[in-house]
């Protein structure tokens, strides 16, 4: 488990550094003018050796106020920017830098994959889930839930099912953990079937259950059954 503090026990130069900080915010927001909110008013983040240093040895508290300080920005002054307006290379980044501060973090991945990934904008779908594809190589069995939603999205919502095979292959290969459900390790298979590769799904699903990676009985008969459908149907299409 990941060692993930309550801010009850964060360090007392943290927490004046965090109400000093919000003591300015409150005194330039009661003296500035009305601002109207714009999408390309998101600047960037500041690099990860200045967050480090800001963070005061407390780098998960800090990813965590950069998460909200990134979801507050659509609304400002009552006036919401859509996220398909937003720069989404500077949410990229921001983003980027909070699972730095804190690697075990699951928000960030959730909120590019459920959020930030299904605006109605291809490019920006595709590039916050190339961000959740390449965050999830990084630790596999941690971070698959939100490449099991990619790979979803990449099928049903892009109709890529290139990009689809792509991500349910790389959850196939890397994640590993014991306690993974297998249908987020099978995903490839049901997507191969849809293609009508029937000789590749079997030929997956047969090397699952050798494997040994599925223990839970229910699965594996499940597995098991789905694999001899697949048999049936090859064998019927042979004899056409």
């Amino acid at each position: 488990m990941r060692n993930e503090r309550p801010l009850a026990h964060v360090s007392a130069p943290v927490l004046t550094l965090l109400a000093a900080g919000l003591a300015l915010q409150l005194g330039l927001h009661a003296a500035a003018p009305t601002p109207r909110a714009k999408a390309q008013d998101l600047s960037r983040p500041p690099a990860s050796s200045l967050l480090r240093l800001a963070s005061l040895g407390e780098p998960i508290v800090l990813a965590k106020i950069m998460m909200l300080q990134l979801q507050a920005f659509d609304y400002q002054s009552g006036t919401k920017v859509p996220y398909k307006n937003l720069d989404y290379a500077r949410v990229e980044d921001w983003l980027a830098r909070m699972l730095e501060l804190d690697p075990g973090g699951q928000y960030p991945l959730l909120a590019a994959s459920r959020l930030y990934a299904e605006v109605p904008d291809e490019a920006r779908q595709r590039r916050m889930l190339d961000f959740v594809y390449r965050a999830y190589l990084q630790d596999p069995n941690r971070r698959w839930p939100w490449l099991a939603h990619a790979t979803f999205l990449a099928k049903h919502r892009l109709k890529d099912m290139g990009l689809a095979i792509k991500y349910a292959s790389a959850l196939h290969e890397h994640t590993t953990a014991k306690d993974v459900p297998a249908w987020a390790t099978t995903m490839g298979v049901f997507i191969r079937e849809d293609l009508n590769e029937l000789e590749t799904a079997r030929v997956m699903i047969g090397g699952l259950l050798a494997s040994g990676r599925i223990t839970d009985r229910g699965e594996l008969n499940f597995l098991d059954g789905r694999l001899r459908e697949i048999e049936a149907r090859m064998k019927r299409a042979g004899g056409k």
